[in-house]
């Protein structure tokens, strides 16, 4: 089954964990998030330490480094801060590479029109985020996920909360989103 992916009703209120469906409910396909740089692939984490297709895209890719991470109130030292940092929308200056193994949880990124997508992860998603993407994360009601983190050499992780449209990465993005459509031609009606 592939990731399920819609648009946010942003009226319904700051309730961050559930799943802000609008009405009526505005699915996503894969190739909008595609247009938007956000790449996925379906694996078995029930086998990633042996897994074939994670391990070339880490080669093709070039993610040298990996480490896992469980979040859940047990495991996470001041659980509702990092969820509230987590959700305060951000971006980064690489890629944001995570692979679920357990449970499930939100990764939420805004479109070209600046309106919100929620994407949600379970086990055997893996999603990349493109640099200079603003976005925001959070758990779902089951309040727990297990992921894999990938970076490129040692690994950053340093957020840059909105506005951050003087950043390099977020100028690299925003070019990467006009450069694509130049030269696109258009269906004749």
């Amino acid at each position: 089954m592939a990731i399920e992916a819609w648009f946010v009703d942003e009226t319904s209120g700051e309730v961050q964990r559930l799943p802000r469906h609008c009405n009526p409910k505005e699915f996503v396909s894969l190739d909008y998030l595609a247009e938007l740089g956000v790449l996925y692939w379906r694996l078995n984490p029930a086998n990633y330490e042996n897994d074939e297709e994670l391990k070339k895209i880490r080669e093709d890719r070039g993610y040298n480094y990996m480490d896992l991470l469980d979040i859940c109130p047990e495991k996470v030292a001041d659980f509702k801060e990092k969820l509230k940092n987590f959700y305060t929308e951000h971006i980064h200056a690489d890629e944001e590479i995570r692979y679920c193994l357990e449970g499930s949880a939100y990764f939420d990124v805004r479109d070209k029109d600046d309106r919100w997508i929620r994407i949600w992860i379970k086990a055997g998603d893996l999603i990349i985020l493109p640099a200079g993407i603003y976005h925001r994360f959070t758990l779902d009601t089951g309040d727990y996920v297990k992921l894999m983190r990938l970076f490129v050499g040692e690994p950053v992780w340093t957020a840059y909360n909105r506005p951050q449209e003087d950043h390099p990465a977020r100028k690299e993005y925003i070019k990467s989103m006009v450069t694509e459509k130049v030269g696109v031609a258009l269906d004749a009606y």
